[in-house]
Formats: structure tokens, C-alpha cells, sequence
């Protein structure tokens, strides 16, 4: 079975690329929050709604810290990790899909 990890770059306040990902996610699919995309982790914003928790969803932690945003704010379903995890995610998943 393939499965993605979708990669999201943009802050959901500025663009819809956060909804369109989502909109094609599917079953063994993750996502990875990074850049300006780690503002949709936050719990508090109406996307939060649209982050199904039966995915998984990981969000860069130096960029979470880089924006100020607190781990209490985000959603109990995102785990935070390093760089070297992220390569990790990418080479356990048979394709990597950037979002723009």
C-alpha cells in the first residue's frame, strides 16, 4: 500500500493550501507541519476541526518554538519533531508531497 507524507509550508491564515491537503488525504497518509504551516497546529483556529485525528500529524518543533507558540496551544494530536525525524518520516513513507 502507498502512503504520503503531505507537507505544508504556508500558514492557513494566508492561503488555502492546508484545506486542499487535507482534502486529499487518505488512510496511512501524514502530515507534516512545517515553516509557517506549524500555525495550523494551533487548537484555538477553525481548521483545527478539519484535522482529522485518526491521521498523523507532526509539526516541526524549532519552527513551533521559532513563532512563538506555546506546545499548550496545539492540538493533543500533533507530535512534535526534530529535522532528523522529518528524514526519517520521509523515508518510511513511499512518497513526499509538498504543498505550496
Amino acid at each position: 500500500m502507498s502512503n504520503i507524507l503531505h507537507t505544508v509550508n504556508k500558514s492557513p491564515f494566508l492561503n488555502q493550501t492546508l484545506k486542499h491537503c487535507l482534502g486529499r488525504i487518505q488512510s496511512g497518509d501524514s502530515v507534516l507541519l512545517l515553516e509557517d504551516g506549524v500555525y495550523a497546529a494551533l487548537s484555538s483556529q477553525p481548521w483545527a476541526m478539519l484535522m482529522n485525528p485518526s491521521h498523523q500529524y507532526y509539526a516541526i518543533k524549532a519552527d513551533v518554538e521559532a513563532r512563538g507558540l506555546g506546545e499548550d496551544k496545539l492540538l493533543s494530536h500533533i507530535t512534535l519533531i526534530d529535522y532528523e525525524q522529518f528524514v526519517e518520516l520521509s523515508t518510511e513513507h513511499s512518497t513526499v508531497q509538498s504543498w505550496y
